[in-house]
């Protein structure tokens, strides 16, 4: 049976620890860049409209929704991540029709849609990381594009050739494909690309 000081001790460390979650500076856990799921608004219109209902995941199909915990700050959590080098967005849709609040905008799964409603983030290659610039023949990227031909062409040796910011909607899939590790392609969120 445990004595009283060690449970004393215990119930204030979990509340230190607590108090430590919810006041503390955030920090960041989790490896990768995090990428708001497909449709949503930005960042600071989808905070403000997003009602942590974790709707958006019920109806996910790919399993690829996770949410940020206590340790993101109270702004952040409980809103919903994807973690692209874990699972990338097979961009459904179904997550922005399930939502209720339009913190997540319904877009159409065309081509023309995709490009008009989806801005996750936009993908970057490291060359000097990458198979198919360094001798090797790869193509991974190019074949889990959404947008091939559009986001991404494909040059000799199956060398990965990006279309820029405007056309990719950074869905993520490219970098779970990425047979290099580290990846030498990432896709980064909106607020972090710079040209």
């Amino acid at each position: 049976m445990p004595s009283r000081r060690r449970f004393l001790g215990l119930s204030l460390s979990t509340l230190i620890g607590g108090l430590g979650a919810l006041f503390g500076k955030p920090r960041r856990t989790s490896a990768g860049l995090l990428l708001r799921p497909p449709g949503a608004r930005p960042e600071p219109e989808f905070l403000d409209s997003c009602v942590r209902c974790m709707r958006c995941s019920d109806a996910c199909p790919n399993g690829c929704i996770e949410f940020h915990g206590l340790e993101a700050g109270l702004e952040k959590a409980f809103t919903p991540f994807i973690r692209a080098r874990s699972r990338g967005c097979i961009v459904c849709g179904d997550c922005a029709t399930a939502c209720p609040t339009g913190a997540l905008v319904p877009f159409e799964t065309t081509p023309e849609g995709l490009l008009a409603g989806v801005k996750m983030g936009t993908a970057r290659l490291n060359e000097s990381l990458c198979f198919s610039y360094n001798g090797r023949t790869c193509g991974a990227c190019y074949r889990a594009c959404p947008l091939p031909g559009i986001a991404m062409k494909i040059g000799l040796y199956e060398k990965p050739l990006l279309q820029g910011a405007d056309r990719c909607i950074g869905c993520g899939l490219c970098e779970q494909a990425c047979l290099h590790l580290p990846q030498a392609i990432r896709v980064i969120p909106p607020a972090q690309v710079t040209s």
